[in-house]
């Protein structure tokens, strides 16, 4: 019998040395992501959360705009004087508490009207989606649209584009559907189209995700599981296209920007940021740049600062105050 116990122990000895060697693995390897040295510009900041689903840059302001993914809005200014070595400071600027428990997804700037657009959705129950205004200067809720709630079909707003009228568009990553919502916040309609749905029952699981807004009047879209890319024209009664991606598909696309009415990049998960580019207004478009970022963080989004792309990633890394990176794409 004391055999037997001192077999048990040493088993679970090794077992638990066992469990150390495998959990210290991939810590060691993070760690070593986060000291490796880089030829490309991070910004890092200090933040009370783990998870910054999208991140946009207003140049007015000198400042990053975050969305948190427990809901809530962040910014982070960058002082004229900044240095790379500087770890910036996360302010939350808004956090309704009648949203509590809904999450903040894609924004949009519209500088135009000085407010943000806010995609919000409960991620674990798909049970409401909305979109959300807020003036950039007080931070004043300009409008709550509620676009599904009990009842509906499964649903959640995911990410937001503006066009020129401030008109915006809401992508609705479980139902692929589009939500448009007017200047002031009245939803208008909802396109829907047999293209959204891929054959694969599996790959409707992730469905349209990352949204933009070209100039010459259509959207692009990216679907998150099949890596399609959609041209929808604003000017032909929301005509659907798909778009043919030499170099694609573009799987596990999720934050859209476009740097150029012929260039857009996609924000792709692990590990990779692509850059698109179109010669034939968006009816086509080849892969012509990738770039690899820190695996273990995960791309979510894009935005432009000073012509440069960053990278923003959605996981915060430390405790109790998370690090963030914001990731520059070297093109």
């Amino acid at each position: 019998m004391k055999e037997k116990g001192m077999a048990l122990w040493f088993c679970s000895a090794r077992f638990l040395v066992f469990l150390f060697i495998v959990s210290a693995l991939p810590i060691a390897y993070i760690v070593s992501q986060e000291r490796a040295k880089t030829d490309h510009h991070v910004f890092h900041y200090h933040s009370s959360g783990f998870f910054r689903e999208c991140a946009k840059w207003d140049d007015q302001g000198r400042r990053f705009l975050v969305s948190f993914l427990e809901g809530g809005v962040g910014e982070i200014h960058v002082p004229q004087n900044y240095t790379r070595d500087v770890v910036l400071q996360e302010v939350t600027v808004v956090k309704d508490s009648d949203l509590t428990g809904n999450a903040s997804n894609g924004i949009a700037l519209d500088r135009p009207r000085n407010r943000l657009l806010v995609a919000v959705a409960d991620v674990l129950g798909n049970r409401y989606s909305g979109l959300a205004a807020y003036d950039l200067s007080t931070w004043k809720r300009l409008f709550l649209t509620k676009l599904s709630g009990p009842g509906d079909e499964k649903s959640m707003a995911d990410d937001v584009a503006v066009d020129a009228d401030g008109n915006a568009y809401v992508t609705d990553v479980k139902g692929s559907k589009i939500w448009k919502v007017g200047v002031d916040g009245e939803l208008l309609s909802t396109l829907t189209n047999p293209l959204f749905t891929p054959k694969e029952w599996y790959k409707s699981l992730l469905g349209l995700n990352g949204i933009v807004y070209h100039p010459d009047g259509y959207l692009i879209v990216i679907h998150t599981l099949s890596g399609n890319l959609f041209k929808i024209d604003l000017g032909k009664g929301d005509e659907v296209k798909l778009i043919e991606v030499a170099g694609g598909p573009l799987a596990f696309g999720d934050g859209l920007e476009l740097i150029f009415p012929t260039k857009l990049v996609v924000a792709a998960g692990n590990p990779f940021g692509r850059l698109v580019e179109s010669t034939d207004r968006w009816e086509t478009t080849s892969v012509v740049a990738k770039f690899k970022g820190p695996m273990h963080r995960l791309a979510t989004a894009a935005t432009v600062k000073d012509g440069k792309v960053y990278l923003n990633h959605m996981f915060g890394m430390g405790y109790p105050r998370k690090t963030h990176a914001l990731v520059e794409f070297v093109l």
